[in-house]
């Protein structure tokens, strides 16, 4: 079996010089980088006082679970001879929080809307979503249901 091995560096960068002395008195701010790639900037979601022109680790991880099924059903489009004009998505994930502050993520839903030229079988195309979201990394990683509302047009 073949194991990979990402790593990724984050920083935070939030101190205004009295570091978490006060829960308000920092921000949330950090970057994350990787093997000399542009950084990320990220922040908390604005409800834990962050700043809304950053990404934060929820929206990240809707995101990665929508990249990685795109890849995977672009994968699936050329090996069936199905030809993608267009992908877009709108993923969305629903996160319960806790009284202790804690929570989790109980659902995220893909929306994929993908146009195929009008050679390629529409029919084969829906399906191949089931096998995307089967063969997702991430979505194979996660505790909660992900769910695949695929729209096909040609």
């Amino acid at each position: 079996m073949k194991q990979h091995i990402y790593t990724v560096g984050v920083e935070w960068t939030g101190n205004t010089g009295e570091g978490t002395r006060t829960y308000r008195g920092y921000k949330r701010d950090h970057v994350i980088c990787s093997g000399g790639k542009p950084e990320l900037p990220g922040s908390s979601d604005t409800n834990f006082c962050g700043d809304p022109a950053r990404y934060n680790p929820e929206e990240l991880l809707v995101a990665s679970l929508s990249a990685c099924h795109m890849l995977w059903y672009l994968h699936l489009c050329v090996v069936h001879h199905i030809v993608v004009c267009e992908y877009r998505d709108a993923p969305a994930g629903w996160m319960q929080e806790h009284e202790d502050g804690g929570g989790e993520f109980v659902r995220v839903e893909l929306r994929p809307a993908v146009r195929i030229d009008a050679g390629s079988d529409a029919a084969q195309a829906r399906k191949l979503h089931t096998e995307a979201h089967h063969l997702c990394f991430i979505a194979r990683s996660v505790n909660f249901a992900v769910d695949v509302q695929a729209e096909i047009s040609l």
